[in-house]
C-alpha cells in the first residue's frame, strides 16, 4: 500500500522532471557569458589586423587560452539547450527529434573546431617560446 498521494509523488517533478534544473542552467550560463564575453572581445578586439604572430602569442596566454575554451564550451552548451527548448516548444514529431540532433551535433562540432584551433594556436605559442 502507498502512503503517498498523487500531488505528494508530483510535487518538485514538473512536466519533465528537470524543468528547474534547466532553468537554473541557462540563467548560470547567461550570467557566466553575460561577463565572460565582452572581456574576450576587448581580447579579440586588441588583435584584429595584427599578425599571425602576435594572434598566436595572444591565443597562447593561459588566461585567454583558458577563457577562449569556457566560452565555446558553456556557450555552446547554452546555444544547445537553448534550441532545445525552443523546438520543443515549436516542432512536434520525427522532424523535432531530427532537428534536436541536428542542432546538438552543430554545437558540439563547433566546440570541437574551436577546442582544436586553441590547442594548435597554444601548442604553436609553445614552440615560439612564448
Amino acid at each position: 500500500m502507498r502512503y503517498l498521494t498523487d500531488r505528494k509523488r508530483a510535487v518538485g517533478k514538473g512536466a519533465s522532471g528537470t524543468g528547474t534544473e534547466h532553468h537554473w542552467w541557462m540563467s548560470a550560463s547567461a550570467v557566466a557569458l553575460a561577463f565572460m564575453i565582452p572581456t574576450w572581445l576587448y581580447i579579440v578586439g586588441t588583435t584584429l589586423g595584427a599578425d599571425q604572430r602576435t594572434v598566436i602569442s595572444t591565443f597562447s596566454q593561459p588566461f585567454v587560452a583558458i577563457l577562449t575554451a569556457l566560452i565555446a564550451v558553456i556557450g555552446m552548451r547554452h546555444f544547445a539547450k537553448g534550441t532545445e527548448i525552443w523546438i520543443e516548444d515549436y516542432v512536434h514529431g520525427t522532424a523535432g527529434k531530427a532537428l534536436k540532433i541536428a542542432m546538438h551535433s552543430l554545437a558540439y562540432v563547433i566546440m570541437a573546431t574551436t577546442l582544436y584551433a586553441l590547442g594548435k594556436m597554444v601548442f604553436i605559442g609553445l614552440l615560439m617560446g612564448n
